[in-house]
Protein backbone atom coordinates (compact mmCIF):
# COMPACT_ATOMS: atom_id res chain seq x y z
CA UNK A 1 0.00 0.00 0.00
CA UNK A 2 2.58 2.49 0.94
CA UNK A 3 4.52 1.51 -2.41
CA UNK A 4 1.28 2.31 -3.85
CA UNK A 5 1.40 5.62 -2.86
CA UNK A 6 4.75 6.68 -3.02
CA UNK A 7 4.40 5.79 -6.78
CA UNK A 8 1.26 8.06 -7.08
CA UNK A 9 3.09 10.49 -5.49
CA UNK A 10 6.46 10.61 -7.29
CA UNK A 11 4.27 10.28 -10.77
CA UNK A 12 1.33 13.36 -9.59
CA UNK A 13 4.84 15.19 -8.42
CA UNK A 14 6.46 14.71 -12.34
CA UNK A 15 5.24 16.58 -15.34
CA UNK A 16 5.40 13.62 -17.44
CA UNK A 17 3.32 11.99 -14.99
CA UNK A 18 0.55 14.51 -14.82
CA UNK A 19 0.70 14.67 -18.71
CA UNK A 20 0.26 10.48 -18.42
CA UNK A 21 -2.64 10.70 -16.11
CA UNK A 22 -4.38 13.44 -17.72
CA UNK A 23 -3.78 11.03 -21.31
CA UNK A 24 -5.17 8.26 -19.05
CA UNK A 25 -8.21 10.55 -18.05
CA UNK A 26 -8.86 11.56 -21.75
CA UNK A 27 -8.62 7.57 -22.93
CA UNK A 28 -10.60 6.51 -20.11
CA UNK A 29 -13.42 9.39 -20.47
CA UNK A 30 -13.54 8.56 -24.23
CA UNK A 31 -14.22 5.09 -23.94
CA UNK A 32 -16.74 5.25 -21.26
CA UNK A 33 -18.48 7.83 -23.28
CA UNK A 34 -18.56 5.11 -26.02
CA UNK A 35 -19.39 2.13 -24.04
CA UNK A 36 -22.23 4.15 -22.37
CA UNK A 37 -23.51 5.09 -26.13
CA UNK A 38 -22.42 2.19 -27.97
CA UNK A 39 -22.45 -1.45 -25.94
CA UNK A 40 -26.05 -1.30 -25.26
CA UNK A 41 -26.75 -1.11 -28.75
CA UNK A 42 -24.58 -3.84 -30.10
CA UNK A 43 -26.83 -6.66 -29.14
CA UNK A 44 -29.65 -4.62 -30.95
CA UNK A 45 -27.70 -4.33 -34.37
CA UNK A 46 -26.09 -8.07 -34.59
CA UNK A 47 -28.68 -10.39 -34.18
CA UNK A 48 -25.21 -12.87 -34.02
CA UNK A 49 -24.51 -13.52 -30.36
CA UNK A 50 -21.08 -14.57 -31.70
CA UNK A 51 -20.38 -10.82 -33.51
CA UNK A 52 -21.24 -9.04 -30.24
CA UNK A 53 -19.05 -10.92 -28.41
CA UNK A 54 -16.37 -10.42 -30.66
CA UNK A 55 -17.02 -6.59 -30.61
CA UNK A 56 -17.12 -6.02 -27.10
CA UNK A 57 -13.77 -8.18 -27.33
CA UNK A 58 -12.95 -6.32 -29.81
CA UNK A 59 -13.24 -3.17 -28.03
CA UNK A 60 -11.45 -4.22 -24.99
CA UNK A 61 -8.55 -4.61 -26.79
CA UNK A 62 -8.77 -1.66 -28.46
CA UNK A 63 -9.04 0.48 -24.82
CA UNK A 64 -5.84 -1.49 -23.91
CA UNK A 65 -4.18 -0.72 -26.82
CA UNK A 66 -5.16 3.06 -26.14
CA UNK A 67 -3.99 2.35 -22.55
CA UNK A 68 -0.62 1.37 -23.84
CA UNK A 69 -0.12 3.66 -26.73
CA UNK A 70 -0.97 6.59 -23.60
CA UNK A 71 1.81 5.02 -21.88
CA UNK A 72 4.42 4.96 -24.46
CA UNK A 73 3.35 8.65 -25.22
CA UNK A 74 4.31 9.49 -21.59
CA UNK A 75 7.88 7.76 -21.95
CA UNK A 76 8.41 9.55 -25.60
CA UNK A 77 7.46 12.87 -23.59
CA UNK A 78 10.06 12.18 -20.67
CA UNK A 79 13.10 11.80 -23.24
CA UNK A 80 11.87 14.89 -24.75
CA UNK A 81 10.49 16.85 -21.46
CA UNK A 82 11.34 15.72 -18.55
CA UNK A 83 15.41 14.92 -19.01
CA UNK A 84 16.34 18.59 -20.45
CA UNK A 85 13.86 20.00 -17.26
CA UNK A 86 16.11 17.65 -15.09
CA UNK A 87 19.05 18.71 -16.31
CA UNK A 88 18.44 22.66 -15.84
CA UNK A 89 17.25 22.01 -12.20
CA UNK A 90 20.63 20.09 -11.72
CA UNK A 91 22.09 23.32 -13.45
CA UNK A 92 20.11 25.20 -11.21
CA UNK A 93 21.27 23.76 -8.15
CA UNK A 94 24.82 23.45 -9.19
CA UNK A 95 25.09 27.47 -9.66
CA UNK A 96 22.74 28.35 -6.44
CA UNK A 97 26.05 25.91 -4.71
CA UNK A 98 28.52 28.61 -6.15
CA UNK A 99 29.33 26.82 -9.40
CA UNK A 100 28.73 29.86 -11.90
CA UNK A 101 30.18 28.19 -14.45
CA UNK A 102 27.57 26.07 -14.80
CA UNK A 103 26.11 25.39 -18.36
CA UNK A 104 23.34 23.18 -20.06
CA UNK A 105 23.95 21.01 -22.91
CA UNK A 106 20.99 21.23 -24.68
CA UNK A 107 20.62 21.84 -28.77
CA UNK A 108 16.71 22.31 -30.08
CA UNK A 109 14.84 24.94 -31.35
CA UNK A 110 11.85 24.53 -29.19
CA UNK A 111 10.84 26.07 -26.33
CA UNK A 112 13.21 23.92 -23.71
CA UNK A 113 15.90 24.98 -26.15
CA UNK A 114 15.57 28.54 -25.92
CA UNK A 115 15.03 28.14 -22.42
CA UNK A 116 18.68 26.40 -21.96
CA UNK A 117 19.74 29.05 -24.34
CA UNK A 118 18.36 32.16 -21.75
CA UNK A 119 19.34 29.86 -18.77
CA UNK A 120 23.29 29.94 -20.19
CA UNK A 121 23.13 33.62 -21.04
CA UNK A 122 21.97 34.17 -17.62
CA UNK A 123 24.62 32.43 -16.08
CA UNK A 124 27.22 33.54 -18.01
CA UNK A 125 26.36 37.00 -17.27
CA UNK A 126 26.08 36.12 -13.33
CA UNK A 127 29.80 34.71 -13.30
CA UNK A 128 30.91 37.89 -14.88
CA UNK A 129 28.83 39.85 -12.30
CA UNK A 130 30.35 37.77 -9.34
CA UNK A 131 33.55 37.82 -10.99
CA UNK A 132 33.72 41.50 -10.86
CA UNK A 133 32.31 41.92 -7.63
CA UNK A 134 34.93 39.74 -6.11
CA UNK A 135 37.76 41.73 -8.26
CA UNK A 136 36.19 44.75 -6.45
CA UNK A 137 36.02 43.31 -2.91
CA UNK A 138 39.79 42.48 -3.68
CA UNK A 139 40.72 45.76 -4.92
CA UNK A 140 38.78 47.28 -1.39
CA UNK A 141 40.75 44.76 0.95
CA UNK A 142 43.55 45.82 -0.12
CA UNK A 143 43.36 49.30 -0.51
CA UNK A 144 42.04 48.94 3.01
CA UNK A 145 45.10 46.79 3.80
CA UNK A 146 47.88 49.41 2.30
CA UNK A 147 46.23 52.24 4.29
CA UNK A 148 48.17 53.79 7.52
CA UNK A 149 44.87 54.90 8.81
CA UNK A 150 41.99 52.75 10.83
CA UNK A 151 38.50 51.92 9.02
CA UNK A 152 36.12 50.32 10.88
CA UNK A 153 32.57 50.11 9.83
CA UNK A 154 29.71 49.37 11.79
CA UNK A 155 25.96 48.20 11.59
CA UNK A 156 23.22 49.11 12.93
CA UNK A 157 23.37 47.30 15.87
CA UNK A 158 27.12 48.77 16.86
CA UNK A 159 28.62 45.38 15.41
CA UNK A 160 31.93 45.41 13.53
CA UNK A 161 31.29 44.34 9.88
CA UNK A 162 34.66 45.55 8.72
CA UNK A 163 37.76 46.48 9.48
CA UNK A 164 41.52 47.08 7.94
CA UNK A 165 44.55 45.48 9.83
CA UNK A 166 45.29 48.40 11.44
CA UNK A 167 41.67 48.70 12.44
CA UNK A 168 41.52 45.85 13.72
CA UNK A 169 44.39 46.31 16.36
CA UNK A 170 42.65 49.48 17.30
CA UNK A 171 40.06 47.53 18.27
CA UNK A 172 41.60 44.93 20.83
CA UNK A 173 43.69 48.15 21.98
CA UNK A 174 40.20 49.79 23.20
CA UNK A 175 38.58 46.60 23.91
CA UNK A 176 40.03 47.02 27.55
CA UNK A 177 39.14 51.08 28.19
CA UNK A 178 35.73 50.07 29.38
CA UNK A 179 36.34 50.18 33.00
CA UNK A 180 38.95 53.31 32.63
CA UNK A 181 35.90 55.03 30.98
CA UNK A 182 33.01 54.11 32.88
CA UNK A 183 33.50 56.70 35.16
CA UNK A 184 33.04 59.39 32.63
CA UNK A 185 29.84 57.98 31.08
CA UNK A 186 28.00 57.01 34.29
CA UNK A 187 25.44 59.40 33.80
CA UNK A 188 24.92 59.05 30.16
CA UNK A 189 21.89 57.00 28.35
CA UNK A 190 24.78 55.60 25.52
CA UNK A 191 24.09 51.92 24.02
CA UNK A 192 26.00 49.95 21.66
CA UNK A 193 27.95 47.82 23.66
CA UNK A 194 29.78 46.39 21.34
CA UNK A 195 31.21 50.17 19.55
CA UNK A 196 34.46 50.42 21.85
CA UNK A 197 33.89 53.45 24.54
CA UNK A 198 36.04 56.23 22.81
CA UNK A 199 34.14 56.79 19.73
CA UNK A 200 30.60 55.00 21.41
CA UNK A 201 29.26 58.57 21.81
CA UNK A 202 30.14 60.02 17.97
CA UNK A 203 28.50 56.56 17.04
CA UNK A 204 25.57 57.39 18.44
CA UNK A 205 25.42 60.98 17.24
CA UNK A 206 26.15 59.77 13.78
CA UNK A 207 23.26 57.10 13.49
CA UNK A 208 20.34 59.44 14.82
CA UNK A 209 21.57 62.52 12.82
CA UNK A 210 22.41 60.49 9.92
CA UNK A 211 25.44 63.24 8.68
CA UNK A 212 28.55 63.19 8.96
CA UNK A 213 30.78 64.10 11.99
CA UNK A 214 34.70 64.32 12.99
CA UNK A 215 36.34 64.64 16.65
CA UNK A 216 38.97 64.58 18.21
CA UNK A 217 39.46 61.52 21.03
CA UNK A 218 41.79 61.50 23.68
CA UNK A 219 43.38 58.00 25.17
CA UNK A 220 45.59 58.06 27.31
CA UNK A 221 48.35 60.21 25.80
CA UNK A 222 47.66 59.76 22.24
CA UNK A 223 45.06 62.26 20.45
CA UNK A 224 43.39 60.41 17.56
CA UNK A 225 41.30 61.84 14.76
CA UNK A 226 37.90 60.68 13.94
CA UNK A 227 35.67 61.03 11.37
CA UNK A 228 32.64 59.00 10.94
CA UNK A 229 30.17 58.72 8.50
CA UNK A 230 26.68 56.90 8.24
CA UNK A 231 25.70 54.18 6.14
CA UNK A 232 22.53 54.86 4.18
CA UNK A 233 20.34 52.45 2.25
CA UNK A 234 16.68 53.88 1.12
CA UNK A 235 17.35 57.28 3.46
CA UNK A 236 17.73 54.67 6.41
CA UNK A 237 20.55 54.47 8.60
CA UNK A 238 22.21 51.09 8.48
CA UNK A 239 25.23 51.52 10.31
CA UNK A 240 28.56 53.99 9.98
CA UNK A 241 32.38 53.82 8.90
CA UNK A 242 34.97 55.50 10.99
CA UNK A 243 38.45 56.60 9.77
CA UNK A 244 40.67 56.97 12.41
CA UNK A 245 43.84 58.48 12.56
CA UNK A 246 46.87 58.79 15.11
CA UNK A 247 47.43 62.86 15.00
CA UNK A 248 49.38 62.58 18.21
CA UNK A 249 52.75 63.82 16.86
CA UNK A 250 50.67 66.64 15.22
CA UNK A 251 48.82 67.48 18.30
CA UNK A 252 52.37 67.82 19.87
CA UNK A 253 53.74 69.41 16.73
CA UNK A 254 50.81 72.33 16.78
CA UNK A 255 51.04 72.74 20.35
CA UNK A 256 55.48 73.04 20.49
CA UNK A 257 54.45 75.36 17.45
CA UNK A 258 51.97 77.62 19.91
CA UNK A 259 54.98 77.66 22.53
CA UNK A 260 57.63 78.30 20.31
CA UNK A 261 55.76 81.53 18.74
CA UNK A 262 54.67 82.81 22.78
CA UNK A 263 58.28 82.19 24.12
CA UNK A 264 60.66 84.09 21.13
CA UNK A 265 57.78 86.50 21.27
CA UNK A 266 58.68 86.82 24.85
CA UNK A 267 62.00 86.68 24.65
CA UNK A 268 62.23 89.23 22.02
CA UNK A 269 60.13 91.70 23.46
CA UNK A 270 62.69 92.62 26.73
CA UNK A 271 65.72 93.09 24.61
CA UNK A 272 63.98 95.14 21.99
CA UNK A 273 62.19 97.85 24.93
CA UNK A 274 65.84 97.60 26.20
CA UNK A 275 67.17 98.98 23.18
CA UNK A 276 64.89 101.30 22.33
CA UNK A 277 64.47 102.83 25.84
CA UNK A 278 68.53 103.23 25.73
CA UNK A 279 68.49 104.52 22.30
CA UNK A 280 65.50 107.28 23.10
CA UNK A 281 67.75 108.52 26.08
CA UNK A 282 70.84 108.50 24.26
CA UNK A 283 68.75 111.05 21.65
CA UNK A 284 66.93 112.66 23.86
CA UNK A 285 70.28 113.97 25.40
CA UNK A 286 69.63 113.29 29.05
CA UNK A 287 72.75 111.86 29.49
CA UNK A 288 74.96 113.38 32.50
CA UNK A 289 78.47 111.96 31.76
CA UNK A 290 80.24 110.55 28.70
CA UNK A 291 80.96 107.35 31.20
CA UNK A 292 76.89 106.77 31.85
CA UNK A 293 76.63 107.76 27.71
CA UNK A 294 79.38 104.90 27.25
CA UNK A 295 77.38 102.24 29.53
CA UNK A 296 74.05 103.04 27.87
CA UNK A 297 75.92 102.03 24.46
CA UNK A 298 77.54 99.20 26.51
CA UNK A 299 73.72 97.78 27.16
CA UNK A 300 72.42 98.36 24.07
CA UNK A 301 75.46 96.64 22.17
CA UNK A 302 74.93 93.25 24.44
CA UNK A 303 71.71 93.20 23.99
CA UNK A 304 71.82 93.43 20.28
CA UNK A 305 74.46 90.51 20.55
CA UNK A 306 72.38 88.58 22.64
CA UNK A 307 69.46 89.11 19.92
CA UNK A 308 72.25 87.58 17.44
CA UNK A 309 72.77 84.84 18.99
CA UNK A 310 68.72 84.22 19.40
CA UNK A 311 68.10 84.46 15.78
CA UNK A 312 71.18 82.04 14.97
CA UNK A 313 69.93 79.43 17.83
CA UNK A 314 66.43 79.69 16.57
CA UNK A 315 67.43 79.37 13.23
CA UNK A 316 69.25 75.89 14.17
CA UNK A 317 67.16 74.74 16.10
CA UNK A 318 64.41 74.97 13.11
CA UNK A 319 66.71 73.49 10.83
CA UNK A 320 67.02 70.45 12.66
CA UNK A 321 63.40 70.03 13.92
CA UNK A 322 62.43 70.43 10.72
CA UNK A 323 65.08 67.76 9.52
CA UNK A 324 67.31 70.52 6.96
CA UNK A 325 70.30 69.91 8.83
CA UNK A 326 73.63 69.34 6.24
CA UNK A 327 75.42 66.76 8.75
CA UNK A 328 79.21 66.07 7.58
CA UNK A 329 80.15 62.65 8.89
CA UNK A 330 83.71 61.66 9.33
CA UNK A 331 85.77 60.21 11.06
CA UNK A 332 87.43 62.10 13.68
CA UNK A 333 89.53 61.95 17.30
CA UNK A 334 86.89 63.54 20.11
CA UNK A 335 90.11 64.23 22.54
CA UNK A 336 90.96 67.09 19.08
CA UNK A 337 87.88 69.00 19.34
CA UNK A 338 87.53 68.87 23.22
CA UNK A 339 91.61 70.75 23.45
CA UNK A 340 90.15 73.08 21.06
CA UNK A 341 87.00 74.25 22.73
CA UNK A 342 88.86 74.24 25.98
CA UNK A 343 91.53 76.86 24.72
CA UNK A 344 88.61 78.42 23.51
CA UNK A 345 87.11 79.16 26.91
CA UNK A 346 90.47 79.41 29.05
CA UNK A 347 91.05 82.96 28.64
CA UNK A 348 87.16 83.63 29.26
CA UNK A 349 86.96 81.67 32.87
CA UNK A 350 90.48 82.74 34.17
CA UNK A 351 88.52 86.44 33.90
CA UNK A 352 85.63 84.96 35.70
CA UNK A 353 88.12 83.21 38.16
CA UNK A 354 86.95 79.94 37.68
CA UNK A 355 88.95 76.66 37.15
CA UNK A 356 89.36 74.61 34.13
CA UNK A 357 90.23 70.79 33.67
CA UNK A 358 90.44 68.81 31.02
CA UNK A 359 90.71 64.69 31.46
CA UNK A 360 91.35 62.90 28.45
CA UNK A 361 92.99 59.40 27.66
CA UNK A 362 96.22 59.30 25.76
CA UNK A 363 94.77 56.66 23.31
CA UNK A 364 92.40 58.14 20.58
CA UNK A 365 88.37 58.80 21.45
CA UNK A 366 87.88 57.91 17.65
CA UNK A 367 84.44 58.04 16.25
CA UNK A 368 84.11 56.35 12.91
CA UNK A 369 81.53 59.26 11.68
CA UNK A 370 80.77 62.44 13.56
CA UNK A 371 80.58 65.80 12.49
CA UNK A 372 83.11 67.42 13.84
CA UNK A 373 82.20 71.03 13.70
CA UNK A 374 78.51 70.27 15.07
CA UNK A 375 80.01 68.54 18.07
CA UNK A 376 82.17 71.12 18.93
CA UNK A 377 79.04 73.34 18.91
CA UNK A 378 78.04 71.40 21.36
CA UNK A 379 80.66 71.44 23.71
CA UNK A 380 80.29 75.13 23.20
CA UNK A 381 76.96 75.29 24.25
CA UNK A 382 77.69 73.11 27.56
CA UNK A 383 80.56 74.83 28.87
CA UNK A 384 79.19 78.45 27.94
CA UNK A 385 76.21 77.55 30.27
CA UNK A 386 78.64 76.15 32.67
CA UNK A 387 80.76 78.78 32.62
CA UNK A 388 77.51 81.30 33.53
CA UNK A 389 76.33 79.04 36.48
CA UNK A 390 79.50 78.64 37.93
CA UNK A 391 80.75 81.69 40.22
CA UNK A 392 84.27 82.80 40.94
CA UNK A 393 86.68 80.28 42.74
CA UNK A 394 84.91 77.35 41.45
CA UNK A 395 85.70 74.87 38.57
CA UNK A 396 84.67 73.11 35.50
CA UNK A 397 86.27 69.70 34.56
CA UNK A 398 85.64 68.89 30.87
CA UNK A 399 86.65 65.11 30.35
CA UNK A 400 86.42 61.69 27.91
CA UNK A 401 86.82 57.98 27.94
CA UNK A 402 86.32 55.37 25.98
CA UNK A 403 83.05 52.88 27.34
CA UNK A 404 81.56 49.49 26.73
CA UNK A 405 78.01 49.96 27.02
CA UNK A 406 75.88 46.40 26.52
CA UNK A 407 78.39 45.25 24.23
CA UNK A 408 78.47 48.48 22.23
CA UNK A 409 81.21 50.58 21.79
CA UNK A 410 80.89 54.33 22.72
CA UNK A 411 82.56 57.58 23.45
CA UNK A 412 81.98 59.52 26.79
CA UNK A 413 82.27 62.95 27.39
CA UNK A 414 81.46 64.60 30.47
CA UNK A 415 81.26 68.40 31.92
CA UNK A 416 81.09 69.12 34.83
CA UNK A 417 80.67 72.16 37.32
CA UNK A 418 80.39 73.39 40.88
CA UNK A 419 77.92 75.73 39.89
CA UNK A 420 74.19 76.72 41.50
CA UNK A 421 73.16 73.35 40.27
CA UNK A 422 69.68 72.51 38.90
CA UNK A 423 66.45 71.40 40.96
CA UNK A 424 65.15 68.18 40.86
CA UNK A 425 61.80 69.21 40.00
CA UNK A 426 63.24 70.98 36.78
CA UNK A 427 65.75 68.61 35.64
CA UNK A 428 63.77 66.09 32.50
CA UNK A 429 62.41 69.92 30.95
CA UNK A 430 65.91 71.31 30.72
CA UNK A 431 66.39 69.99 27.19
CA UNK A 432 62.67 72.24 25.80
CA UNK A 433 63.17 74.85 24.16
CA UNK A 434 63.43 78.29 26.09
CA UNK A 435 63.21 76.29 29.36
CA UNK A 436 65.32 77.71 32.23
CA UNK A 437 66.10 76.54 35.72
CA UNK A 438 66.31 79.81 37.51
CA UNK A 439 63.21 81.57 36.46
CA UNK A 440 64.54 84.67 38.72
CA UNK A 441 67.70 85.06 37.22
CA UNK A 442 68.49 88.35 35.30
CA UNK A 443 68.82 89.00 31.56
CA UNK A 444 72.05 90.61 30.51
CA UNK A 445 75.67 89.36 29.95
CA UNK A 446 75.25 86.31 32.21
CA UNK A 447 71.51 85.60 30.39
CA UNK A 448 71.42 82.60 27.83
CA UNK A 449 69.02 82.40 24.60
CA UNK A 450 67.12 79.25 26.33
CA UNK A 451 67.94 76.94 23.08
CA UNK A 452 71.58 76.23 23.73
CA UNK A 453 69.88 72.94 25.88
CA UNK A 454 67.32 71.94 23.26
CA UNK A 455 69.99 72.71 20.61
CA UNK A 456 72.58 70.27 22.17
CA UNK A 457 70.08 67.69 22.56
CA UNK A 458 68.67 67.35 18.45
CA UNK A 459 72.52 67.51 17.86
CA UNK A 460 73.31 64.64 20.12
CA UNK A 461 70.03 62.47 18.53
CA UNK A 462 71.58 63.53 14.96
CA UNK A 463 74.50 61.27 16.16
CA UNK A 464 72.14 58.37 17.70
CA UNK A 465 73.70 59.33 20.90
CA UNK A 466 72.58 60.13 24.46
CA UNK A 467 73.02 62.79 26.94
CA UNK A 468 71.98 62.29 30.29
CA UNK A 469 72.22 65.12 33.34
CA UNK A 470 72.57 64.95 37.10
CA UNK A 471 72.35 67.97 39.32
CA UNK A 472 72.06 68.66 42.97
CA UNK A 473 71.12 72.71 44.12
CA UNK A 474 74.22 74.19 45.49
CA UNK A 475 76.87 71.46 44.84
CA UNK A 476 76.58 71.79 40.98
CA UNK A 477 75.95 69.26 37.82
CA UNK A 478 77.28 67.08 35.06
CA UNK A 479 75.95 66.38 31.26
CA UNK A 480 77.16 63.21 30.66
CA UNK A 481 77.48 62.36 26.57
CA UNK A 482 77.66 58.91 24.98
CA UNK A 483 78.30 58.88 21.52
CA UNK A 484 78.52 56.04 19.71
CA UNK A 485 82.19 54.78 18.06
CA UNK A 486 79.91 53.36 14.58
CA UNK A 487 76.87 55.05 13.72
CA UNK A 488 75.52 52.20 12.35
CA UNK A 489 75.84 50.32 15.60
Amino acid sequence: MRLFQRLTRMLWNSVVGKLWATIMLLVAVVLIILGVFLLQYIDIWFNNRDDAHDIKILFIVVAIIGFLLSTFFAFFLSAKIQQPLLQLKNAADSVSQGNYSTRVDIRSTDEIGELAKTFNHMTEQLDKLIHDLNHEKNHLTSILRSMGDSVITFDAAGQVILTNPSGHLLINQWSGLKVDWQDDLSGSSLTFESVPMPLRELYQTVIEKGHDLSEKVHVHTNVWSVVMAPLQSNGVVRGAVAVIRNVTEEHKLEKLRRDFVANISHEIRTPLSMLQGYSEALLDDIVASPEEGKELVQVIHDESLRMGRLVNDFLDIARMEAGHVEMNFHEIDLRHVVKRVHRKFQVYAKERGVRMHVEIPDEPLTMLEADEDRLEQVLTNLLDNALRHTPAGKSITIAGQNANVNGESFIQITVRDEGQGIPVEDVPYVFERFYKADKARKRGASSGTGLGLAIVKNLIDLHKGRIVVESTVGVGTSFTLLLPVDYHQ
